[in-house]
């Protein structure tokens, strides 16, 4: 059952993100790469404010409660998302807010986690969790494949008169998300049945039934558990999130300013693209298993993130090409700065391709190769499933027999701070400085995280064998 749920609610997010910039643009011509930041923060932005709160209620009640809740919230977020149209003016502002309540809906991922955590014993943890992610990544393939099956409905499309609804590539997917929802709240309702062991796999008491016991357990194990490797556990997952938000966030803008894609095709290509890095995923969470019972979860993240530093590293501009620029011509390496009323008006029945003379760093940064975006998404699309699984495997092992529902609460909304600031940092950045200040900051970032990761490498052990109980 969570494996369902939690592969339907990423198909939910990832069918409408190749599409956001160009209906986005299309919605509000004011929209620039800078609000699309902010845009595609919204929705982190949402499920960190939810995901705690999700976390608390399904401590103290029936999972169901939660999930239903935010699976309908998510649902009607979309929905708002395909009339985002009907409004005459500050439809940007309608698309950042339908993505918030979205947002919001997907908080339930800390309920899915905790009930993974605390239904599988130490030994089945890392398999489950990978299995969990296997799914995910199944609906990372999914989102991007339908969306760029539904391109072919056209940016036109048709309307359905008697509910006041244009349907076409960009409201499509999102009211097809909300047909997920509906079927994952079936799902729950009529499949989901509570379950808990403890670390060596005995049946105990559902984290939701309180009783003396519980509460005795939960003070016996409160002092017990080390802060530290906590703390440090959120903090690398805000910093693996933070990364990979930036990539999805860039990657549409990015491909349309560095190959001259037109907004339909920038759909259609990095949805291919996208939906090969899920079928990528897929296979490095079949090998972490493996590799983790082998070596270890620490290892294998260490090595995620060396993988994802060489992915942004592949990014970073070299040679003597520069980008085709939007409505300018270059002669000898120079913008054409002015460019007059008449020339726009001429070309007013096309649509715009390259990148935008607003950018000055166009005139002097060197244009990316598609070979050199192709080898990062591989290499990113290696390293991130790695890192993911990985981080919050390893939360769970280090809170042990602890109700996990606020702590897994934290840890999507450090990965939802993670993905609200990300995209805000990017899309601030690479308007402003170009990619080569952007990727040269993110490569910074890895190595501070691998740095952190080494420096508290002794104490991120699970619970049971920092006391004892079992061998690593």
């Amino acid at each position: 059952m969570t494996r369902r749920c939690s592969g339907t609610m990423p198909a939910g997010f990832t069918i409408v993100i190749t599409s956001l910039w160009p209906y986005l643009h299309k919605m509000d011509a004011s929209a620039n790469a800078s609000f699309l930041g902010w845009v595609v923060a919204a929705y982190s932005l949402g499920q960190m404010v939810a995901s705690p709160i999700f976390g608390l209620w399904s401590n103290h009640r029936p999972r169901r409660e939660p999930l239903v809740c935010s699976i309908f919230i998510n649902l009607l977020g979309n929905i708002y998302y395909a009339y985002a149209y009907l409004p005459t003016t500050s439809n940007k502002f309608h698309i950042l807010l339908s993505r918030a309540f979205v947002g919001f809906g997907a908080g339930n991922v800390a309920v899915v986690r905790s009930y993974v955590a605390e239904a599988t014993s130490l030994k089945e943890r890392t398999g489950a969790m990978a299995n969990m992610s296997a799914c995910q990544a199944l609906g990372f393939i999914l989102g991007p494949a339908l969306q760029a099956c539904l391109s072919f409905i056209g940016e036109h499309g048709f309307t359905v008169k008697f509910i006041d609804l244009q349907l076409n590539m960009y409201t499509a997917p999102a009211l097809l998300a909300a047909a997920f929802g509906l079927i994952n709240i079936l799902l729950v309702l009529l499949v989901l049945r509570e379950h808990r062991v403890d670390d060596h796999g005995r049946h105990i008491q559902a984290i939701n039934v309180i009783t003396e016991d519980r509460d005795d357990i939960s003070e016996e194990t409160e002092e017990t558990i080390d802060y530290i490797a906590v703390l440090t556990s959120n903090v690398l997952f805000f910093m693996v999130m933070f990364i990979f938000a930036i990539f999805e966030t860039i990657a549409t803008p990015f491909s349309m300013d560095m190959f001259a894609w037109t907004r339909k095709e920038a759909v259609i290509y990095n949805g291919i693209i996208m939906c090969c890095i899920g079928f990528e995923s897929i296979v490095v969470f079949l090998v972490v298993k493996v590799a983790s019972q082998r070596v270890g979860d620490r290892p294998v993240l260490l090595v995620g993130l060396a993988i994802i530093f060489c992915g942004f590293f592949t990014l970073l501009p070299w040679g003597n090409h520069y980008p085709k620029i939007q409505w300018a011509d270059l002669k000898n390496n120079s913008l054409v700065s002015h460019i007059s009323e008449a020339t726009l008006a001429s070309n007013s029945s096309l649509e715009p391709t390259g990148c935008p003379y607003q950018q000055t760093w166009c005139q002097y940064t060197p244009a990316i190769h598609i070979g050199q975006y192709i080898s990062a998404d591989i290499l990113i699309g290696m390293g991130y499933p790695a890192c993911n699984v990985m981080s919050y495997t390893l939360y769970s092992k280090i809170l042990g027999p602890k109700p996990q529902g606020v702590y897994m609460g934290w840890l999507t909304a450090s990965g939802s701070g993670a993905r609200t600031l990300g995209p805000v940092f990017v899309s601030q950045v690479y308007t402003i400085l170009g990619p080569r200040w952007a990727f040269s900051l993110i490569c910074g970032m890895v190595i501070g995280a691998i740095v952190l990761l080494s420096s508290v490498y002794h104490r991120l052990i699970a619970f049971s064998v920092r006391h004892g109980r079992t061998v690593e």
